[in-house]
């Protein structure tokens, strides 16, 4: 019942002083804009379910649940070579000291995920959509069967949606200009770039597999507060982090 008398303002500083406990941020603003203005600009959360397909620790299906959300679900497998066992952990750890009763973890790869009679109104991929099958994601340029393995993927994304529903990828770019050069990226040293894909790529397929309405912004997530549209341009993009975000309905 305590949760009940919790404002969202109440729920958000909990939320921003959670963050900072352990070491997300300092203050807060900068996740704030990232949240509200770029990803999920444009989305109104509340009464809505939202499903964050690589949830890692959750913070995006906290943030959906503060904003209103009516079911929150993260999927986040805990198998070998996967983020698994700690974030999990702190998944459930975060969604207990905010005391969010509509908020739970799947410890399930989108693939074996089931949840009969459920359809979701927002669905997320952060950083997420070239992990679905990293090897199939490396080929895609060049064979038929990965794009058919993506196709499939994407297809059960939609199976999963309510129609007029929205899937947002937020993900870096194949091509950045430290990497079309072989040098280390200096702000993500730890990206390999042909380990992901354009956006138009994954539009195309997306269109292929039950969406519609592509819409693709370019960004840089630690420098968008401070330099507003300009770090929302697509060179300056190429030239930092290559970020995009993606957003399609569901037909």
């Amino acid at each position: 019942m305590e949760s009940l008398t919790r404002t969202p303002r109440d729920l958000e500083r909990e939320y921003l002083e959670l963050g900072k406990q352990h070491g997300w941020w300092r203050q807060g603003a900068g996740h704030l804009y990232y949240c509200r203005k770029l990803l999920f600009g444009g989305i109104d959360l509340a009464g809505k379910r939202f499903l964050d397909i690589g949830c890692g620790n959750g913070r995006f299906c906290l943030w959906a649940a503060i904003r209103g959300a009516a079911e929150v679900v993260g999927l986040e497998p805990s198998v070998e070579g996967s983020r698994g066992g700690a974030a999990v952990r702190q998944f459930r750890e975060f969604v207990a000291r905010l005391r969010l009763d509509n908020v739970r973890i799947e410890e399930v790869t989108l693939q074996d995920f089931v949840q009969p009679g459920r359809t979701w109104d927002v669905v997320l991929l952060h950083a997420a959509v070239n992990h679905l099958d990293e090897p199939a994601c490396i080929r895609l340029l060049e064979d038929e069967a990965a794009r058919e393995t993506y196709r499939g993927l994407f297809r059960k994304i939609r199976e999963l949606m309510a129609p007029g529903g929205k899937l947002v990828i937020m993900d870096c770019a194949r091509r950045n200009l430290f990497g079309d050069l072989g040098w280390r990226n200096p702000f993500v040293p730890t990206i390999e770039w042909h380990k992901h894909q354009q956006p138009k790529t994954w539009a195309a397929l997306l269109l292929e597999s039950g969406f519609r309405e592509p819409r693709i912004s370019w960004l840089t997530s630690g420098y968008s507060l401070a330099l507003g549209r300009l770090a929302r341009n697509r060179l300056w993009a190429y030239c930092t982090r290559s970020s995009f975000r993606l957003q399609v309905t569901a037909d």
